[in-house]
């Protein structure tokens, strides 16, 4: 911690799910925080103590301006790393090392890949890594499925439209009038054309240094902000499938990745994990991954800095269960508001959702708490609901 003492990270964007939880690990570890927002927010990292927090102007409006306000943010706080925490991020992340800056991340073939599934989908294949069937689709005109029901989605994380970043979403359809409907959307292939696949979202986690993966752990999600699939609401630490290792591995060595990494898979129910996609930023659920003693975005900022780094990784970490209380008030918003397609059968009833989630144990942890810094998490809970609520996103991922 004394040789991290002072050094500065810049990390964003703060309206991040993982931001929090980021910014407590950079500052446990001796590090000064300094993080950016798009200008206008009012992300609830402003509360946690010690960070350094400044506006840019929103890449969704206009790139350049953004990687202007970065630059200049950049030769006035002169941060040793940028720690991207979104897919933006994760995208202005190139240019910023152009210019010198060290990326506690994926940058250039490795930054591509963590923005393209289409990619990320051909290299697991190459290293042994189950995917679902998939038909990559390069227009509109193009699109069609021949067997329902199916999903529907982009096969970039983000796409840069006239100069600003636009984020489309996937959809579910159970027939031939659900993907009539999909013209009215504002698509920008290419988009991936897959089964649609019912089981428990998984994620398997880690950190690639020159020893190779360092401190595996693993999730199931118990319940997922959208139930269509998103982020996760509520989830649960378990054991490392060994049978993924070898074939994780050989994917994250062909890649040449470095740094943290998280690769999410969706379990059928004959027990097989599908491959969904890579995330090379922190991801929504770090809080689990901390409470068990995995510091994972400080060992990447660490590893940036020094790349013979390797981290102390926790020998007996706990089994236990960590809930997100904002994005848990919004998945009971969205099993009252109910699917939006049929091909969703197995949607979650109101009464088990409600009995579930006010059932509580002692493995019970939640995001973006600190008995230290209680406000944070109220904080945290209220922009959440205000966030949803104002941009009505209840079909969104």
């Amino acid at each position: 911690m004394a040789v991290n003492r002072g050094t500065v990270v810049l990390m964003g964007f703060a309206e991040a799910y993982a931001a929090i939880e980021t910014a407590w690990s950079l500052r446990d570890a001796g590090f000064r925080v300094v993080a950016f927002a798009r200008r206008g927010e009012r992300p609830a990292l402003r509360r946690v103590r010690g960070v350094e927090l400044h506006s840019v102007s929103p890449p969704e409006e206009s790139t350049a301006t953004t990687l202007e306000d970065l630059r200049q943010l950049v030769r006035t706080v002169a941060p040793a790393a940028f720690l991207p925490l979104d897919d933006a991020s994760v995208w202005l992340a190139n240019a910023l090392e152009a210019e010198g800056l060290k990326i506690a991340g994926a940058t250039g073939h490795t930054g591509e890949l963590a923005l393209n599934k289409a990619l990320q989908l051909d290299a697991a294949l190459d290293s042994g890594l189950p995917i679902p069937p998939t038909e990559v689709v390069a227009s509109l005109a193009d699109l069609k499925v021949d067997a329902y029901p199916a999903f529907v989605k982009p096969a970039r994380a983000l796409y840069e439209v006239d100069g600003r970043l636009v984020r489309p979403t996937g959809s579910v359809v159970s027939d031939d009038a659900e993907l009539a409907r999909l013209a009215d959307k504002d698509w920008h292939p290419p988009l991936l054309v897959q089964p649609l696949l019912h089981g428990t979202g998984e994620g398997l986690f880690g950190v690639v240094t020159k020893r190779g993966v360092v401190g595996w752990s693993a999730h199931r999600r118990i319940r997922m902000l959208n139930p269509q699939g998103s982020a996760s609401s509520a989830c649960a630490s378990q054991p490392v499938d060994e049978e993924l290792i070898a074939p994780a591995e050989r994917f994250l060595a062909a890649s040449g990745w470095t740094g943290l990494f998280k690769l999410e898979f969706l379990r059928d129910g004959d027990g097989r994990a599908w491959l969904m996609e890579l995330n090379g930023r922190p991801w929504g659920s770090m809080a689990l991954a901390r409470r068990r003693g995995f510091e994972y975005p400080a060992w990447a900022v660490q590893l940036a800095l020094d790349p013979d780094f390797v981290p102390d990784v926790p020998r007996d970490p706990p089994a236990i269960v960590c809930r997100h209380l904002g994005m848990e008030i919004a998945h009971l918003a969205f099993v009252l508001r109910g699917p939006q397609s049929r091909a969703l059968t197995t949607w979650p009833k109101v009464l088990p959702t409600l009995r579930e989630m006010t059932r509580l144990s002692r493995q019970d942890r939640l995001y973006n708490w600190r008995r230290s810094e209680p406000d944070v998490l109220l904080a945290d809970t209220w922009s959440f609901i205000q966030f949803f609520a104002r941009r009505a996103v209840w079909g969104a991922r």
